[in-house]
């Protein structure tokens, strides 16, 4: 599989502000089928250091909010001027819980590496992110997950524990959730676990050594990526 479209961001740019499994990798084929076009406001659910934002409002011209809790919206405000999308992305510092835009505003939601922290609880998107969408606004999410309904393997026991187990679900519980949530609901596991995994292991982030572990302990046999995407009803 291949992604030009990610392969065209400078790898020293990309790897400075990555913050898990390749987000441009995983947007590219999330975003592969979906109608977005310029014009439409999309609101990018923990965008981490923009680069999703980035490539959202370049490859396909959309105005983003890019919404984030940790990182503060002066730093990724530099990041986007620097990438050339200032004046189609505006960075705000929040939290996805507790959101106060206008109702309705948006004509997508975007979201990847970030949903699963806070959407494992049932009732979240109802709850939180739909008011803020338009009747039949395109919802595309990716997050990990595990590969088979079990529980937590023992070889994950170390890594995947306390909340951070509930959190990392199979298909067949997004599905769950998500029922009569989002029309046309598709969780789908995603091709690009490889790739996504290899380029974030490859980078000098604390955290990323820390998953060096995880994986070298077994992850690749029990994680997956997935994909949900439909419209909001």
């Amino acid at each position: 599989m291949k992604f030009s479209r990610a392969d065209d961001y400078p790898l020293p740019f990309v790897r400075e502000n990555m913050m898990g499994p390749s987000s441009l990798v995983i947007l590219e084929e999330l975003t592969r089928d979906l109608p977005l076009r310029t014009g439409l406001k999309v609101l990018d659910w923990g965008c981490g250091r923009g680069l999703t934002s980035v490539f959202l409002a370049k490859e396909f011209g959309v105005s983003v909010t890019a919404l984030d809790l940790w990182i503060p919206a002066e730093e990724n405000e530099a990041r986007f001027r620097e990438a050339g999308v200032a004046d189609r992305v505006t960075a705000v510092c929040g939290d996805g819980t507790q959101m106060s835009f206008e109702k309705e505003s948006f004509d997508a939601v975007v979201s990847v590496d970030a949903y699963h922290y806070a959407g494992f609880r049932p009732g979240f998107f109802r709850e939180h992110i739909r008011s803020f969408l338009k009747a039949g606004a395109l919802v595309a999410l990716a997050f990990p997950g595990r590969r088979k309904d079990e529980p937590v393997p023992s070889e994950m026991v170390p890594f995947w524990n306390g909340e951070e187990a509930q959190m990392i679900q199979p298909a067949c519980r997004w599905r769950e959730l998500f029922s009569g949530e989002i029309g046309g609901l598709r969780v789908e596991e995603m091709r690009c676990f490889d790739r996504a995994w290899n380029d974030w292991l490859a980078c000098e982030n604390p955290y990323a050594a820390e998953d060096r572990l995880m994986m070298a302990a077994g992850g690749d046999r029990f994680l997956n990526l997935l994909a949900v995407t439909g419209r909001a009803v």
